[in-house]
């Protein structure tokens, strides 16, 4: 018999994922509800096993500004070539996975409405970066807000989602509404470095008069340049915050 709310919760959950069963963040192929395991049946995973080797996070030595992997001759720099010669206005930043090896996921996750690989996303950031995200002393999880007219269109908002399973996950409140984009701007992907940033100029605001939290972690799917990071974190400081973090799903790479 049914005692409690979660039990109900789990209950309703576990009967939607076997009408509509999940699918894997890497090749989109259905995923098991349920699996046998050593004589016993088990919840399914948020991944085909086969896939995970596909994928590639992240790994030290990293930029110590932006969290870009450094490699070859770069890789006893601190700084990344973008970070050497510019000047963040956030304090630090970590990713998930190296971008090439995530991209046709994350377009999924953006684009075709997968707002179940988010799951995933989210357990695997605990995993990978959860330690070292919960001694930051964060006090609020913010996503990078969309337009307005582009999430009526869309549906949802990509950084949302994500944000919201990382803010269950490592037990951070999230707020979606303290930062918000007051213009349609133009797509990034088509513009340089100058481009994005004068594209971004007065694109967020704060939509409260105060900021009472001190030390904030933005949430986006991409990091190339830091223009959409460094002006939200502009806005943020502005209100009062005194120590910003990122965190992305993926990070490009340097232009």
């Amino acid at each position: 018999m049914l005692t409690g709310t979660k039990e109900i919760k789990d209950v309703f959950r576990v009967v939607k994922e076997i009408v509509y069963p999940g699918r894997c963040p890497v090749c989109d192929g259905i995923l098991n509800t349920f699996e046998i395991k050593n004589g016993k049946i088990k919840r399914g995973g948020l991944i085909h096993k086969d896939c995970i080797k596909k994928i590639r996070y992240v790994k030290q030595p990293t930029c110590i500004k932006c969290g870009k992997g450094l490699k070859g001759a770069d890789a006893d720099r601190e700084f990344c070539e973008d970070c050497s010669r510019t000047r963040h206005l956030y304090d630090r930043g970590f990713s998930l996975f190296e971008y090439r090896s995530i991209s046709g996921s994350i377009y999924r996750f953006k684009y075709m409405g997968r707002q179940e690989y988010a799951d995933f996303y989210a357990r695997a950031t605990k995993r990978v970066l959860g330690d070292t995200l919960s001694v930051l002393g964060i006090d609020l999880i913010v996503p990078v807000p969309m337009y307005p007219k582009k999430v009526l269109e869309r549906g949802y908002n990509q950084a949302e989602i994500y944000a919201k399973k990382v803010s269950e996950l490592l037990d951070i409140p999230m707020c979606a509404n303290l930062v918000g984009r007051t213009r349609n701007t133009l797509p990034m992907k088509n513009l340089d470095v100058r481009g994005r940033r004068n594209n971004l100029k007065k694109a967020f605001n704060i939509q409260r008069n105060d900021v009472k939290f001190k030390c904030i972690l933005i949430i986006d799917d991409i990091y190339t340049t830091g223009s959409t990071i460094d002006e939200m974190a502009h806005s943020l400081r502005q209100a009062g915050a005194e120590k910003i973090y990122f965190l992305t799903l993926a990070i490009g790479q340097t232009t």
